[in-house]
């Protein structure tokens, strides 16, 4: 099935008009022109949530030193000066690496939110995302478009999200979800030491109390159980979570204590009980006399 991602939505005529390979657009386009721009001038999107991957980029520069950059990226004019980078990070990366002083850029004027979701649409379908990633680029276009809506868009943005993407509207409000954890506990997701179901649950909890629970994984070298979770998320959103509760959900004391074990040695025994007495018969004996001091009020 064809998907009509956002970026093609975004008050643009075409795909062509938005990526600028429209022949009729000519260099007084306003906002529609290629531009090499130095490297210096480019700036990383405000809080832009995808990584570079810099081992996985020789062949990427490689390229580059011999052909340039084929694609251009997407920018925008910044008020202070320079041009932030919605598209071609890791191209501008690549082209450092390469020795090269600039890039070829479209440079666009897109207002922040249609610059927020070209920038997601464009890096999203990558196969090496992380969940942490995944969460912040999902958070970031969901409340762009939610902003959108405000201004006269009509429509669930889930449902659109889910249409454009192909992730399920239920997985992607999860991931949405997963983004209010804080840096610390998001990392342990993408490091599988906290189970994703658990991290949407641990984000129910606040500021603090997501750290007390960061801080008793760290300190005991523990991560949460499915029940556990759930059950910092019910406390959390009843406003009944304290530290100490945390402690007792996560560190719960044995429900039952080791037996103890008594034994004697031999020669010990032989003072009191003769070869006739059994193992058996000598554990009766040494019961029934207990009996007897506890009757008499006697405590060990």
């Amino acid at each position: 099935m064809n998907k009509t991602t956002s970026a093609s939505k975004i008050k643009m005529k075409s795909f062509d008009e938005l990526f600028g390979t429209n022949e009729n657009l000519g260099q007084e386009s306003v906002g529609g022109e290629i531009r090499e721009i130095p490297l210096s001038s480019l700036h990383t999107f405000r809080h832009h949530p995808f990584q570079i991957h810099e081992d996985k980029l020789d062949e990427m520069v490689e390229s580059i030193k011999q052909h340039g950059v084929l694609i251009p990226g997407i920018a925008r004019m910044r008020p202070q000066g320079g041009y932030e980078i919605i598209a071609g990070h890791t191209r501008k990366r690549a082209s450092e690496l390469a020795g090269k002083d600039t890039m070829p850029m479209f440079i666009r004027n897109l207002s922040d939110d249609e610059a927020t979701i070209v920038m997601v649409d464009s890096n999203i379908q990558r196969e090496d995302i992380l969940p942490s990633e995944r969460a912040k680029a999902y958070s970031m276009r969901y409340y762009a478009m939610k902003h959108q809506g405000r201004k006269g868009q009509t429509g669930n943005s889930l449902d659109t999200m889910s249409e454009e993407t192909g992730e399920n509207a239920k997985k992607i409000q999860r991931y949405i979800r997963l983004a209010r954890l804080s840096d610390e506990l998001l990392e342990l997701v993408d490091k599988k030491k906290l189970g994703f179901v658990q991290g949407v649950d641990i984000s129910f909890l606040n500021d603090e109390q997501q750290q007390w629970v960061l801080d008793i994984m760290l300190d005991h070298g523990i991560s949460p159980n499915i029940d556990q979770s759930a059950r910092l998320k019910a406390f959390a959103k009843e406003n009944m979570l304290t530290e100490d509760e945390v402690r007792e959900i996560l560190l719960p004391k044995e429900t039952s204590s080791k037996p103890r074990r008594v034994t004697f040695k031999a020669d010990r025994l032989d003072d009191y009980f003769d070869e006739a007495y059994t193992e058996e018969k000598i554990t009766e004996v040494i019961l029934s006399l207990l009996d007897e001091w506890k009757k008499r009020g006697e405590k060990v």
